[in-house]
């Protein structure tokens, strides 16, 4: 009878320590208070753009990919969003994680995602900037204040809303 106990008892030990460690390996390796590494990426037109080319402005960026349906529902809260706040010191900077490049020009078309700043990164998640913030699912996104320090991970379009509303 404790043999079946201690069995049971293992077994949900064993298993509680797998989900969580699949659960650590999943998230960013960057958090609300950090500041935000630098990246450079080459752009859709071919364009090299670095992040801190934004400074000064609050910028979400974006890690989405055009296979990805979650993040083109996002994308459809987004676009608003943008076309809100850009005005007034917002702007979004994606890299899509992508298996094919046609798919990914013609979801940024579709989607509308008028912001100029969209990079390309292998969707196995083994890009430079992937792997740089841990990127392991999508879609994530960091909003970053002025100053370049991370203000919240993955947050809800209406949550950002709320933020980009008392900040801009």
């Amino acid at each position: 009878m404790n043999n079946k106990y201690i069995r049971l008892g293992l077994i949900a030990a064993a298993t509680i320590t797998i989900v969580f460690s699949v659960w650590k390996y999943r998230q960013p390796r960057f958090n609300a208070g950090d500041r935000i590494p630098e990246l450079e990426v080459e752009l859709l037109g071919g364009q090299r753009a670095k992040l801190s080319d934004l400074k000064g402005q609050y910028v979400l960026l974006q890690f989405w990919g055009s296979w990805c349906g979650p993040c083109r529902r996002e994308n459809q809260l987004l676009v608003p969003l943008y076309k809100k706040y850009h005005e007034k010191g917002f702007e979004i900077f994606s890299v899509g994680i992508e298996f094919d490049r046609g798919a990914w020009e013609n979801a940024i078309q579709n989607d509308q995602m008028a912001w100029p700043f969209h990079a390309m990164e292998s969707a196995n998640f083994d890009g430079l900037v992937a792997k740089q913030f841990n990127i392991k699912s999508i879609p994530t996104t960091f909003l970053l204040n002025p100053e370049g320090v991370i203000m919240g991970v993955s947050l809800s379009p209406e949550y950002l809303d709320k933020m980009l509303s008392e900040k801009l």
